[in-house]
């Protein structure tokens, strides 16, 4: 391609054609300007979603595909697998929950379907819960607490990862409960916790707070229980010489 053509697909903004237009088979001019502008889109699409992925500061590249579904995750009666790995409640603004023992695979089914979401042009947040508090009280410490809930205003698909592994005090517990009532009907959420939501008070210090909580959290969710014994330690102990 010419100097002068690569400037005009620069000024059109076409960011692939110059590397592409030469592979695209040509049965008539239709076609071919067809087939080309169809692979620039899905290109276009391709990077953001690895964008948006980036962005999204997952800790690990866990994926769908590499899950392995089995009878230890139980759905309630109003989802299955192929309704939740379609995303569609995050057009409806629903949550979902995913509770159950350490290493059942719920971080992996939440950054899968992060990571889906962001393919298909969602802005997602990963956090460890723990670390969103610790961020919070930051900001509300340096007087930036507005700036930081405003961060959130374009944000579709929020992940709360190990809800009640480390308990707050009292001003982070309030402060994580400002933040999901700004949440609230707005965005979507997915929560991994190890504990039941009767549990939810070793985290949370005031029992109205976490009852509030709790009934925002629930009240467009849908709640999986993940059961059977940790995949990390059964994995180590297949692995272990007799």
């Amino acid at each position: 391609m010419s100097d002068r053509l690569k400037e005009m697909c620069k000024s059109l903004r076409l960011a692939y054609v110059a590397d592409i237009y030469e592979k695209v088979p040509f049965e008539n001019p239709t076609q071919y300007l067809e087939t080309l502008f169809q692979q620039e889109f899905q290109l276009r699409d391709t990077a953001k979603g690895e964008r948006l992925i980036k962005k999204a500061r997952f800790i690990n590249d866990k994926e769908l595909d590499h899950f392995q579904w089995g009878s230890q995750v139980k759905f309630p009666p109003q989802i299955n697998r192929e309704s939740l790995e379609g995303l569609k409640f995050i057009d409806r603004k629903e949550n979902v929950i995913l509770t159950g023992s350490p290493g059942t695979g719920k971080t992996h089914i939440a950054t899968g379907l992060g990571r889906k979401a962001c393919r298909q042009g969602y802005d997602v947040r990963f956090y460890r819960v723990a670390d969103l508090v610790d961020q919070l009280e930051k900001a509300w410490s340096e007087g930036k607490l507005q700036s930081f809930r405003n961060r959130f205003k374009k944000v579709g698909l929020i992940i709360l990862d190990e809800m009640g592994y480390i308990p707050f005090s009292k001003n982070g517990a309030e402060l994580l409960f400002q933040l999901v009532t700004d949440w609230y009907e707005q965005k979507s959420l997915i929560i991994t916790s190890n504990l039941e939501f009767s549990q939810w008070n070793r985290i949370f210090v005031d029992a109205r707070l976490t009852a509030a909580l709790v009934d925002r959290v629930i009240h467009h969710a849908h709640v999986l229980s993940f059961t059977g014994d940790s995949y990390r330690v059964t994995h180590a102990l297949s692995n272990y010489p007799s």
